[in-house]
């Protein structure tokens, strides 16, 4: 196992993009006999989001609620999964919640002890890069460890 790189972090939201981002982690923890850990960062129970507030509401319960972002880590999880078992790479999910993606994927990069994210992105620049903001951004931005971004 390589001393550097033994615990890869790999955020997914469920897209393409984001699984293909995830599954160019897998290839490079196969290369570097380090085991990965794909984490899913779901909402807190509440209605809407508008920056840092959240407004509550009386629609699905808080069971349901659990149920739906399990439900949606699950299928996220899963490509990610095939792709370390079949590339024979140790590797564990989990599904965080944190208000703000970027800091549910730092949260559980030191809690778990990675040494590296691997992460994709959308790329956008200018305008939108600006106003849209990134996770993949912040989290560069925030990070104390390497972030590969894949493209």
């Amino acid at each position: 196992m390589n001393p550097l790189y033994a615990h890869i972090l790999l955020p997914t939201d469920g897209s393409s993009l984001a699984s293909r981002g995830a599954k160019a982690g897998v290839q490079l923890a196969k290369a570097l006999g380090a085991k990965v850990t794909v984490v899913y960062v779901g909402m807190p129970y509440a209605a809407s989001v508008y920056g840092d507030a959240a407004v509550y509401y009386a629609g699905p319960s808080p069971r349901e609620h659990k149920r739906f972002s399990e439900e949606a880590a699950k299928k996220a999880f899963a490509p990610v999964a095939l792709e370390a078992r079949r590339a024979g790479v140790d590797c564990s999910t989990l599904l965080a919640v944190n208000l703000k993606p970027w800091e549910g994927i730092l949260k559980t990069a030191r809690a778990r002890k990675c040494d590296a994210i691997v992460m994709a992105s959308h790329g956008r620049t200018g305008l939108g890069g600006l106003f849209l903001g990134s996770e993949t951004q912040r989290v560069l931005a925030h990070s104390r460890i390497p972030v590969l971004v894949i493209r």
